[in-house]
């Protein structure tokens, strides 16, 4: 468990690159395939290993996210919640965030990326035991004009990060998973809002990379990385998701699941929780992890 580390699950914004579907739901609540998008956000710090999450969203979609995740015992998490006044950019997360982040470290990921593979575990993990007080994640795509982009030296460090350039750089793209040592609450409150009238994260990961200290690991062909707040995002996630559990037979993002393996879920809790969802596909793989444990063990 990362007892140095607090999670925070940035599920604000106005979602209008999803309009008429997130006119009166926020857009971290719309299904990928069989979970709620912000499962797979949720999903990526519980495997980390950071079970005190903070999930900041807007006043008018808060009560739903407390509707559907409670406090997080029924994952073996503790969830806390906080309302963001209105969407001012992802730096603000630290700001909001600050009471809940205290002394400790914090891992931010926006509630609307979806992540999935083994290496992206092994990376996080390093990175978390690692001194670097803050750590980016690249990722090679096709269109990186349309996100912050970093341009790296022969020795896999960055020289400059750029927001949305009309010429880029290079073709990685920052992703929106980011670790940051405690100074990232003081350095958040220094920062101005940019022409878009946002606290750009780019300014603090630019804070960090002046200081030298900012540390860069490219997610590569093993892992995939997609940004589900677009229509095109949307179905390619679920779609995706759909594709491996069928495989396999495993669901990607069972936050029951990922709670009992790391410990935080008794065996009866987990059975309880299938009991409540006894009825679905869901519930009836939760069972089948019970199952399967009992008979290992």
């Amino acid at each position: 468990m990362s007892n140095s580390y607090r999670g925070i699950v940035l599920a604000g914004g106005s979602g209008s690159r999803l309009f008429p579907i997130t006119k009166s739901v926020s857009k971290q609540l719309l299904p990928i395939y069989d979970k709620p998008l912000i499962y797979y956000s949720l999903s990526v710090l519980m495997l980390a290993g950071i079970n005190e999450i903070l999930i900041i969203s807007s006043s008018e979609h808060l009560t739903s996210f407390k509707r559907l995740l409670g406090d997080g015992s029924k994952f073996g998490v503790k969830l806390s919640y906080k309302a963001q006044p209105s969407p001012a950019g992802i730096a603000q997360a630290f700001i909001l965030g600050d009471e809940f982040i205290g002394d400790k470290n914090v891992a931010l990921i926006l509630g609307d990326n979806f992540f999935y593979g083994q290496d992206l575990l092994n990376i996080v993990h390093n990175a978390i035991k690692s001194t670097a007080a803050a750590t980016i994640f690249g990722y090679h795509v096709k269109n990186p004009a349309d996100f912050g982009v970093i341009e790296l030296d022969d020795d896999g460090n960055a020289m400059s990060i750029e927001e949305k350039p009309v010429i880029p750089k290079s073709p990685y793209a920052v992703t929106g998973l980011y670790l940051y040592d405690n100074d990232v609450v003081a350095i958040a409150k220094t920062i101005l809002p940019s022409s878009r009238g946002e606290l750009e994260i780019t300014d603090v990961n630019n804070t960090y990379r002046e200081r030298g200290t900012l540390k860069v690991k490219i997610l590569g062909r093993g892992v995939a990385w997609l940004d589900a707040g677009t229509p095109d995002g949307l179905l390619e996630a679920g779609h995706f998701v759909q594709t491996i559990e069928k495989r396999q037979g495993l669901k990607v993002a069972c936050l029951e699941e990922i709670g009992f393996r790391n410990g935080w879920l008794l065996l009866e809790d987990l059975i309880t929780q299938a009991q409540k969802l006894s009825q679905t596909g869901y519930g009836e793989y939760l069972y089948k992890v019970a199952n399967e444990y009992k008979i290992r063990g």
